[in-house]
């Protein structure tokens, strides 16, 4: 299936002075098949090594840091040409801290070759304190396919009609009704590339539950590689948690909600491990919409979301029905199921993760971006009624130049009020550089 991250592929490929690429992701988002798409369609060929399939590859790495012999050692093992024209493929590379560390000569002593690493859990890796070759490779991150990656294999036209819109008007009623009994498929399931590949197999939802509970279950197996055994039942507390923590209106993290009497210091690295896993998101609270935002974080004060919108809704127990019941989907759990894609959708497209402002218990703003010098403050609307105190006041308090309002309404710019369809959330980065240029 057509990725977006492949565009940034073929760009590293092409890069002058080119350095190891890190692809960095949760498990089965479709890290393994990018590498092998660019290693068949743009090399002469590729060599593919799996540390965890095959460990015996470690020693390689462990005992010798020639780089040459270790080039022909692989070429040996995989019976395949090592060149400048291969693409040299590392898998699940976090069971290796050598062959990361060895990035470095490959870096140094091979910048002809080609090399391309992956792996479920390498954030956790590269906050473990092993030597890391810091500034001898590149990093992209990969996510769970977007709503925008999907459409063309549910609704070409529409998703062609989309591609092609160059102006903040309205969609027309044809292409939004479609699109948006699209999007309500997408929140059943979410981006994950199996799931997706089972659902235009099928055009039915069983086989999705049972690829996306098994999904669950794999996450939850990922959790006994934290080393230290005492918090491994934490991290699934707080993992389980993420429905309960979601389905209040203040969607702020409650530790109660993990376990009764349960503290913060307690909790910390179970959190981290999971945020590091690329298993969760986590939205600080920002004490003031101030450029840098990161400079106004206050981390005690936070809320978490689960990596895809599908996982969540499977988590909640939300059954597929739900998607031929009107508006249950972006209502039920006080809007959490669409508020979860709305996060992802914002993190795939701008640099940092948004933020999230409050006023004490008086309003609360969902999110916050940062593009260029401009601190943009967002509201996700669930519901028909898209009147909203939080974003008023803070229009009030700060007077924003743009302000963003994601709801079932169609699109429209008017006195800086942004709103945004729920479906066109993907689009948002290019809606806002159309109407600053303007």
């Amino acid at each position: 299936m057509q990725r977006a991250i492949q565009t940034q592929l073929l760009k590293w490929k092409e890069k002058s002075g080119r350095l190891p690429l890190i692809i960095q992701g949760a498990r089965q988002v479709g890290k393994t098949y990018m590498m092998k798409w660019l290693g068949e369609a743009h090399f002469e060929r590729y060599a593919y090594f799996n540390f965890d399939e095959r460990p015996e590859l470690n020693e390689f790495f462990a005992k010798n840091k020639d780089i040459d012999r270790i080039v022909q050692s692989l070429s040996l093992i995989s019976g395949v040409a090592i060149n400048h024209q291969t693409l040299i493929i590392f898998d699940e590379i976090q069971e290796c801290p050598e062959a990361m560390s060895a990035l470095k000569y490959f870096a140094e002593k091979k910048p002809e070759l080609a090399v391309i690493c992956a792996g479920s859990l390498l954030g956790i890796l590269l906050h473990s304190g092993f030597s890391f070759p810091v500034g001898k490779v590149d990093f992209l991150t990969m996510y769970p396919m977007t709503f925008r990656e999907v459409l063309p294999y549910w609704d070409e036209k529409s998703a062609h009609f989309l591609d092609q819109m160059n102006a903040v008007e309205p969609i027309p009623e044809l292409f939004f009704n479609d699109l948006s009994d699209s999007f309500k498929k997408y929140l059943i399931t979410g981006g994950m590339p199996a799931v997706v590949a089972e659902f235009n197999r099928s055009n039915t939802f069983s086989g999705c539950e049972n690829l996306l509970e098994n999904l669950i279950l794999s996450y939850r197996g990922d959790f006994a590689k934290h080393p230290v055994m005492r918090d491994v039942a934490k991290i699934g507390q707080v993992f389980d948690s993420l429905p309960s923590q979601l389905a209040r209106e203040n969607k702020k993290f409650v530790y109660q909600l993990v376990r009764t009497g349960a503290r913060a210091r307690e909790y910390e690295d179970a959190i981290q491990w999971l945020v590091r896993s690329g298993l969760v998101h986590r939205v600080t609270l920002s004490t003031k919409p101030g450029i840098p935002l990161v400079a106004y974080d206050d981390l005690s004060v936070f809320k978490l979301y689960a990596l895809d919108v599908g996982i969540m809704r499977r988590m909640a127990r939300l059954a597929p029905t739900a998607f031929a019941e009107g508006n249950r989907l972006f209502t039920e759990f006080k809007g959490a199921i669409v508020e979860n894609y709305i996060l992802q959708s914002l993190v795939n497209q701008f640099e940092d993760t948004p933020r999230y402002w409050s006023s004490g218990n008086t309003a609360e703003v969902d999110f916050l971006i940062q593009y260029e010098s401009i601190i943009i403050p967002i509201e996700v609307k669930s519901e028909e009624n898209i009147k909203s105190r939080s974003l008023a006041l803070y229009h009030q308090k700060f007077n924003p130049a743009v302000r963003i309002r994601y709801s079932l309404k169609n699109l429209s710019f008017r006195d800086g009020l942004l709103n945004i369809p729920h479906f066109l959330s993907d689009y948002t980065k290019e809606i806002i550089k159309t109407i600053i240029n303007v």
